[in-house]
């Protein structure tokens, strides 16, 4: 069954920005809050976004309530994650997502924000964005590329990427849902509500600042725990900052990758602009995809979505 896509929004549209994760402060969002502005949209900032628990925003008691506060309020139309970190994970006993199911709105983070993508396209039926947010559109941060790709996928536009070969690219074609995000954080979830379940469909992984024995290690974990053995086909973004030991452990993090799955015949593309990365292009998270790979490169064609949400037509809670 297809996923639910929420309303696309327009300028003059309310989007929310909260932060589930690590502790943010007023500076590092302002430049999101210019920016959005600037496009003509109207931005809400959680009450508890600029507080501060040790390393998160907030306690989760307060990083929850900003969440359900921005799904129940009606005037809110996407909601931006400001940033990534450490802590999403930490708030799923708090949370209960079923009104956004009844009044889907986009979700938009990446890294540590794996774990909603996990969640709601998985056990919720939601597509959800994969791409910046307002802690990376900071002047030093995001290009303005990231960024109108983010607005232009928010509003409406059908996205097709095409991207530069790589020497381990496996050429092939393939169509499925779209389904991963940050390695790390997927390997995390294994064995939890909000483990992914990739049979049939294309993941997407990258990763950023890990050991490379830690890289393989993950990719061990999903490919002796079956999660590799029926995707349809594998996007992999940035694998950056990656660290070694003393002894060296021989093997990039795209080899890393590749030789985890040597053995299936399944069309591959490395080097995806999205992720710890510039450009970090936008991906609509649990939506139906086709990935071409090819001597010329790759491409990524998101198809027209199945069943949309309309603000009118939302139930009330």
């Amino acid at each position: 069954m297809e996923n639910i896509t929420p309303p696309f929004i327009k300028p003059g549209d309310c989007i929310g920005i909260i932060a589930p994760a690590r502790r943010v402060l007023v500076q590092e969002i302002n430049p999101a809050i210019r920016f959005l502005t600037g496009k003509g949209f109207i931005v809400k900032t959680a009450p508890h976004l600029f507080a501060g628990f040790h390393q998160f925003a907030g306690t989760e008691e307060q990083r929850a309530s900003d969440f359900i506060g921005m799904i129940e309020d009606p005037t809110v139309k996407a909601i931006l994650c400001a940033r990534g970190g450490y802590g999403s994970v930490r708030l799923l006993e708090h949370m209960n997502f079923r009104k956004l199911q009844q009044n889907p709105k986009w979700i938009v983070g990446y890294s540590d924000i794996t774990v909603f993508h996990s969640l709601l396209n998985g056990w919720y039926g939601l597509e959800t964005i994969h791409g910046p947010m307002p802690f990376n559109f900071q002047s030093e941060g995001g290009t303005n590329e990231s960024l109108d790709c983010l607005i232009n996928v928010l509003t409406g536009e059908n996205p097709k990427y095409t991207v530069n070969p790589h020497p381990l690219n496996k050429l092939g074609k393939a169509e499925g849902i779209l389904v991963g995000g940050n390695l790390s954080i997927l390997y995390s979830l294994s064995g939890t509500n909000a483990d992914i379940n990739p049979d049939g469909k294309i993941l997407f992984i990258e990763d950023l600042d890990e050991y490379l024995y830690h890289i393989d290690r993950m990719m061990m974990n999903l490919k002796h725990g079956g999660k590799l053995t029926n995707i349809a086909g594998l996007i992999v973004g940035g694998l950056t900052e990656m660290k070694d030991n003393h002894i060296p452990f021989g093997f990039t993090p795209h080899e890393i990758v590749s030789n985890a799955l040597k053995n299936f015949n399944i069309p591959i593309c490395f080097d995806f602009p999205a992720g710890h990365v510039e450009p970090n292009y936008s991906l609509i998270m649990g939506r139906r995809i086709r990935l071409e790979v090819n001597d010329d490169g790759a491409t990524v064609s998101f198809e027209k979505p199945s069943i949309v949400q309309s603000f009118d037509s939302q139930k009330e809670f």
